[in-house]
């Protein structure tokens, strides 16, 4: 896995308990993670930020993670920026929406850990 510290990765989750525990995995796999409850909080950090992916649950409230994502792939700072959608939205017409907006990964909860940091691990590290 690598010495050190890296990242950093912007985690868009409004449950706080959800959002504890997505944090302590991807620290203990070596990652600065930086949150936000909420779609136009997300924005706001991610400019400053450039993050090397983003974690967005689809479920948050005001701003909701489908355009919060569209919103990063129109901006030219942000559109490479690997997006992860982790929600409990199993529909086949959510993973093809996610697919039209340029994610490059969907994982339906209740994920597990070790999935989980796979998947950010294998968008982060992608040469």
């Amino acid at each position: 896995m690598g010495s050190g510290v890296r990242g950093p990765i912007l985690l868009v989750e409004d449950d706080v308990e959800t959002r504890l525990a997505y944090r302590a995995l991807l620290e203990h796999a070596g990652w600065n993670v930086h949150e936000a409850a909420d779609g136009e909080q997300a924005l706001r950090l991610v400019d400053d930020l450039l993050p090397r992916a983003a974690i967005i649950d689809i479920s948050i409230p005001g701003m909701d993670g489908w355009e919060t994502t569209r919103r990063l792939k129109l901006d030219e700072r942000t559109r490479d920026v690997p997006v992860l959608l982790v929600t409990g939205h199993a529909l086949d017409e959510d993973r093809q929406r996610a697919q039209d907006l340029g994610c490059a990964a969907y994982l339906v909860k209740p994920v597990l850990p070790s999935r989980f940091v796979e998947e950010v691990a294998r968008l982060v590290e992608k040469p």
